[in-house]
């Protein structure tokens, strides 16, 4: 494929980008923007983002007041797609449901997306973060267990690209920002096959997370467990709820490798 001078494929299709892009510059932080804002936002200008909004809403994917735009629950035809298309999801849920029956914890599984990692199945039991999550939730992968697992599992060119891509932010004040550091900690990560975070997210908040892999070995997904960190000490999680995890992981996986053409 010939790649031009401004780095985009001869087949981009410019006009699709800037479209997606203002659908996703909506998010929790972001739900309901007026025009200058989405065009803030997206980099483009208000001329530009009043055309795309304007489509969108003609599509029913946002809707308007006049002065703030906002998506619509049309949008989510557009991930449906996706675990509609996958197994993953259907497989993976009934483990994570049995386990959290069983340790009375919150689990869930996601993917990596680029620098993020997206929820894809999750069994919630009492909430612990101040932020909801729900199927499709993103989270800066170098700060999430299952973002590390992930993130392991990669080739070096990739890893590098990863985290080039990553602003690698102090979101609390246990967040590993050092490039080196979290390198450091993904070898380890590689080397006994699951992933421990303290607070790193969220205060209070500790997860621990397994690969999941394909049938040909290759790390797929992530699958964890998130508790508070206030309630249990890290040795107590780690005997009490990783050799579940690990278990819950093997299911699944075993399940993948039954449903594979």
């Amino acid at each position: 494929m010939t790649i031009p001078p401004d780095g985009r494929p001869m087949e981009s299709v410019q006009s699709l980008q800037r479209g997606l892009a203002v659908i996703r510059a909506f998010d929790a932080d972001h739900p309901r923007m007026t025009l200058a804002e989405v065009a803030r936002q997206t980099d483009l200008t208000r001329a530009t983002a009043r055309r795309f909004l304007h489509t969108l809403v003609t599509l029913g994917y946002t809707a308007t007041d006049g002065r703030e735009f906002w998506l619509c629950p049309r949008v989510l035809e557009l991930g449906y797609a996706y675990l509609s298309a996958s197994s993953l999801p259907e497989i993976a849920t009934p483990h994570l449901k049995t386990f959290t029956d069983k340790v009375n914890e919150s689990s869930s599984v996601s993917v990596l997306d680029g620098p993020d990692i997206v929820y894809v199945a999750r069994v919630p039991t009492r909430r612990i973060m101040a932020v909801a999550i729900s199927v499709g939730t993103r989270f800066p992968a170098y700060a999430t267990s299952m973002g590390r697992v992930l993130l392991a599992s990669l080739p070096e060119d990739e890893l590098d690209d990863a985290l080039e891509a990553s602003t690698l932010a102090k979101l609390t004040p246990h967040t590993t920002t050092s490039r080196s550091a979290l390198k450091r900690e993904l070898d380890k990560v590689r080397r006994q096959g699951w992933a421990l975070n303290e607070q790193e997210l969220e205060l209070g908040l500790r997860s621990i997370a397994a690969p999941v892999r394909d049938p040909r070995g290759r790390t797929i997904a992530a699958a964890n467990v998130s508790m508070s960190a206030n309630t249990t000490t890290v040795d107590e999680a780690r005997e009490r709820l990783l050799p579940a995890l690990l278990d819950a992981a093997a299911q699944i996986e075993r399940d993948l490798r039954v449903s594979a053409p």
